[in-house]
């Protein structure tokens, strides 16, 4: 795949910490940089590069913009714990890998900052964290990925797994609120005061199924199932079969001739309806991983393996010399205005984009596994 590497590195000779040329929502909004979610898959991809090809400029280059933001005594630029939004926890999870590679004791202070939101994260009646504080009550399955995995990291590596279960007991939560029992799908988002005007009064839930937000909730399964210790055995496998079941329910929505899946997962064949690559992106990275980890069986691995070529043949182009990746859904949320309603016809209007983080990060992510399994023929 020299393609992808060439485009990899098309992406970081381009980009600095102050200009990231894959954080199109910056660039349009003509902001400065900040610790972003975006940026933060970005980097996290490039770490995983830097293990499994131990080639050092991704490595230098990742330290390189993650130091750009962490100061010494910790705190992070343009980074307010105290906005309690799950979004920005999830930069931190490369704070965990650059404080193991550089020794930087800034890094370890930091990763205290992230972990001093997730402490005083508002919580719904059942417990699970709210998605931010300017959408209070509301559980997105974006926001598990966001921040569990750290959660849970943190919690190993830092905290004796003190609150180990409690991760757990938000997903458990999310599996009896969120998922349709008929198809197995999940809902995007879920307002426990029922009062948002997206939601259905009786049960919270929004009304379609976003193929990014499951593919979120899926990285979130398969990262955190990752780093859950020996002594969560149970709650463990109980995830690994929520997780098995919601892979399940996906397949038969897979695109048949390209692998991919569509940005609303149950209504294919209803115009304007289309192939996205970020969500796409993330099942083939999340299938491809489960099975190396021994979540899912071998014969699972073709499924994630024909999502990944099916993008590369479908989205990945050359136009002028430059390396192009189209087809992602650029953003897509419920929020307070009313242009953002959760309806069908809402997540056809988002923009279609290229060359976006949220595409290009679980690419690299699923070209990884590509490579792990090339390595082990």
């Amino acid at each position: 795949m020299d393609i992808l590497d060439r485009y990899i590195d098309q992406l970081l000779e381009k980009s600095t910490p102050q200009a990231p040329i894959w954080n199109l929502e910056k660039i349009r909004a003509g902001k400065k940089p900040s610790w972003n979610y975006m940026d933060g898959c970005m980097i996290k991809a490039i770490i995983e590069l830097y293990h499994i090809t131990k080639n050092e400029k991704y490595l230098q280059f990742a330290d390189d913009f993650i130091d750009f933001f962490v100061k010494e005594d910790g705190s992070i630029q343009s980074y307010h714990p105290e906005e309690y939004n799950l979004d920005n926890v999830n930069a931190g999870k490369t704070l965990f890998d650059l404080y193991q590679l550089t020794g930087k004791e800034k890094y370890r202070k930091a990763i205290d900052t992230v972990y001093s939101q997730i402490k005083g994260q508002p919580r719904t009646s059942g417990g699970n964290f709210w998605h931010k504080m300017i959408y209070p009550n509301q559980v997105w399955l974006d926001g598990l990925y966001m921040a569990q995995p750290f959660y849970m990291q943190y919690e190993v590596t830092y905290n004796n797994c003190k609150n180990c279960a409690d991760s757990y007991h938000q997903f458990a939560n999310v599996y009896k609120l969120m998922r349709d029992e008929k198809n197995g799908l999940y809902y995007h988002a879920y307002d426990d005061s029922r009062q948002m005007f997206w939601c259905d009064k009786v049960t919270g839930l929004s009304d379609n199924f976003w193929l990014r937000a499951l593919g979120w909730y899926a990285m979130a399964l398969i990262d955190t199932m990752e780093i859950m210790p020996e002594a969560l055995a149970d709650e463990k496998a109980d995830l690994n079969r929520i997780y098995k079941e919601l892979i399940d329910s996906m397949l038969p929505y897979q695109d048949e001739k390209t692998g991919m899946w569509y940005q609303v997962v149950n209504r294919g064949g209803i115009k304007p309806n289309y192939l996205e690559t970020s969500g796409s992106a993330i099942f083939a990275y999340a299938i491809m991983k489960s099975v190396r980890l021994g979540f899912l069986e071998e014969s699972y691995f073709q499924y994630g393996a024909k999502a990944f070529n099916g993008i590369c043949d479908t989205y990945l182009s050359e136009e002028n010399g430059e390396l192009q990746l189209g087809g992602i859904c650029l953003v897509a949320g419920l929020g307070n205005k009313e242009m953002r309603e959760g309806t069908f016809e809402y997540y056809m209007r988002e923009p279609v984009v290229k060359n976006e983080a949220k595409g290009v990060a679980p690419l690299i992510l699923a070209y990884i596994e590509i490579m792990f399994h090339n390595g082990k023929q």
